[in-house]
């Protein structure tokens, strides 16, 4: 931040709080969904430097690395929509070093699940192969 820049948050922290307990919310809805599809569930959150994988599970021998996208409403367009090419670069080079970390031999895959959870209902979106790596 530039010398003289005053960082204003537009959240309290009761409000950063209560964000983080929705997004959190939002990853066991979707561990609950792919537990349900089968999936056998290894990591939540895992970290590489600053990039992060929200849920990386098994589905049969194919690596399978989720993005969860949780919202309020979907008024600014379906949650997934945020999932764009820089947040799918992050997740492919986070992918890459859990493989490397874990010496794993697997085929990989990028799964987006899109939530939009309301206090009445809750929409569950699990868009698999949600976008194609193309490998330089």
């Amino acid at each position: 931040m530039p010398i003289g820049w005053i960082y204003l948050s537009c959240y309290n922290d009761n409000q950063m709080r209560t964000n983080q307990d929705f997004g959190k919310a939002g990853e066991d809805l979707a561990v609950e969904l792919l537990v349900k599809k089968g999936y056998r569930i290894l990591d939540r959150n895992w970290r590489s430097g600053h990039k992060e994988i929200d849920i990386i599970a098994m589905d049969g021998n194919t690596l399978v690395a989720v993005e969860v996208k949780t919202r309020k409403t979907n008024k600014f367009g379906e949650p997934d929509i945020a999932v764009g090419a820089i947040k799918q670069r992050l997740l492919v080079w986070a992918a890459d070093a859990y493989v490397r970390y874990h010496n794993l031999d697997v085929d990989v895959r990028f799964d987006v699940i899109s939530i939009v959870m309301t206090d009445t209902s809750q929409i569950i979106e699990h868009i698999e192969d949600a976008f194609l790596v193309t490998v330089r």
